[in-house]
């Protein structure tokens, strides 16, 4: 199936690119909602798509704390800009303090906010996926050839694959 401008992936090809991008590119754009507006900050993604969820570590201070538990939807974004592809993961989140986790889930990068592991101050942030989006664009050099073609033409650009899917 195809709509003027993309190509629609299916469900499962969508959701396979979905989980692999957000893996690859570690660092999203972790949306909470306060009430009035939505705030938005990098983050780095643990991957378990055989849990189905997307663990983070965080610091027990700070507002996203209090907005999950009051505001538990959140949207996670991934933008590999040279690739010209992106991911959008919409979900349920929830704050654990499970230390046994925490130390599972630590990382070497870690340590430019907290000491170790042992940190009291750290909680996890899960996230559990209900539907995800997935762009996948041509190259510039590719899409922009295909926009004066298009322009030349009168024709619609083919402008990669698309798809959103329940996750």
């Amino acid at each position: 199936m195809t709509d003027e401008n993309n190509h629609i992936l299916p469900p499962g090809e969508a959701v396979d690119r979905i989980w692999k991008l957000a893996e690859k590119i570690d660092i999203c754009m972790f949306t909470t909602w306060d009430g009035k507006q939505q705030r938005s900050r990098p983050m780095s993604a643990r991957i378990r798509r055989a849990e189905n969820a997307i663990y983070f570590l965080t610091d027990l201070e700070g507002h996203k704390l209090t907005e999950i538990e009051q505001f538990p939807h959140v949207s996670l974004a991934w933008a590999d800009n040279g690739g010209h592809k992106y991911a959008v993961i919409a979900g349920e989140a929830e704050v654990l303090n499970d230390r046994a986790m925490i130390a599972d889930l630590w990382e070497s990068f870690d340590k430019a906010w907290w000491d170790d592991e042992k940190d009291p101050q750290i909680r996890i942030l899960k996230v559990t996926p209900d539907d995800g989006e997935v762009w996948d664009s041509p190259n510039m050099l590719v899409a922009t050839a295909k926009m004066l073609v298009a322009a030349a033409t009168g024709a619609k650009p083919d402008m990669g694959d698309t798809a959103k899917v329940r996750m």
